[in-house]
């Protein structure tokens, strides 16, 4: 395993990081193989394993804790999120003093640990003031309870430097980090976020970067959805918005350069993100050792120049700049 600095901050993470948003374990053979998963992981040098309280409804939170008790804690980097409800009064969600100062508590009981590593916003919150948001995390850093703090998606550039204006002003404990969508189809954070970051030191742990499968190559111009394929069954249909024509012929394109590198589709696909040098870590999901193992790969994959030069052709990539005259 490879290691990155979080922007930075002294935090060291694994270039390739476990995420928990597809946690969805109904019996003791999914929860025996989702723990399974958590050991390779480890085994293999990942140090970085990525929650939030959201995520089926805390039971994610729970699974983690248990898998990771058995870990040293101080070689591990923890993170959750808050923002979404986790109950049904009026107060149980945003990012107002009262909730998040609830939920780090009901966070750190979930995932069974003293304090978190990472903890992000998790949405952006329209109904409360950003410098009240902005000294809770703060507070949480000074208290312990957490040691560093960021925001996720829905934080746009305008937003971060607002923030950065804040925390000066203030002296607050800095922003060290966000965690925005990133993958070869969707790459708006090339647009002005990543600069941002670049100039407020802010490390980027990006997520998706398979595109909810797509990038694994595994779905196929006018051929069928496979058998059990999250295309067949997610609720919010996320992946079927993606399976257009344009995007499957960019995967089949990719996917021949990836065959010439003797790799595969989805190793490809995490190699060029870590190519990009503002990348903290890529957040991947696996629901079986066999996928994390190949998705390992990634980290000794150096892409030769040419390939990438070829791959930006496909993808036909330009970052908005608006000229006048």
């Amino acid at each position: 395993m490879k290691y990155r600095n979080v922007g930075k901050s002294g935090l060291k993470v694994s270039e390739i990081a476990i995420g928990s948003w597809m946690t969805e374990l109904k019996n003791a053979k999914e929860i025996d193989v989702a723990k399974q998963v958590i050991q390779l992981a480890y085994e293999n040098g990942i140090n970085f394993f990525d929650c939030a309280d959201a995520y089926s409804n805390g039971e994610a939170e729970k699974f983690l804790g248990n898998a990771l008790k058995e870990y040293p804690r101080h070689k591990l980097v923890i993170s959750s999120k808050v923002f979404y409800p986790t109950g049904d009064g009026i107060n149980d969600r945003g990012l107002s003093r009262k909730h998040i100062f609830e939920n780090i508590d009901r966070s750190l009981k979930n995932l069974q640990t003293d304090y978190l590593d990472l903890y992000y916003c998790h949405r952006f919150d329209e109904s409360t003031p950003m410098e009240e948001t902005l000294r809770a995390m703060s507070d949480l850093v000074r208290d312990g309870k957490i040691l560093y703090y960021g925001v996720s998606e829905e934080w746009s550039a305008a937003r971060i430097e607002k923030a950065e204006r804040i925390i000066a002003e203030e002296h607050l404990y800095p922003l060290t980090v966000i965690q925005p969508q990133y993958n070869m189809i969707d790459r708006y954070i090339e647009h002005e976020l990543i600069n941002v970051c670049k100039d407020y030191g802010i490390g980027i742990t990006s997520f998706s970067p398979l595109a909810q499968g797509l990038l694994t190559g595994k779905y196929k111009k006018n051929q069928p959805l496979p058998a059990g394929s999250r295309a067949t069954h997610q609720a919010d249909k996320q992946i079927n918005h993606l399976l257009t024509d344009q995007n499957l012929d960019k995967v089949e394109q990719l996917s021949k350069i990836a065959k010439e590198l003797n790799t595969n589709m989805a190793v490809l696909a995490l190699a060029w993100i870590l190519s990009h040098k503002e990348i903290s870590s890529v957040i991947t999901g696996a629901s079986k050792p066999s996928q994390l193992a190949n998705n390992l790969a990634a980290v000794n994959l150096t892409i030769p120049q040419d390939a990438l030069d070829e791959i930006e052709k496909i993808l036909g990539f330009h970052r908005f700049e608006r000229h006048v005259g």
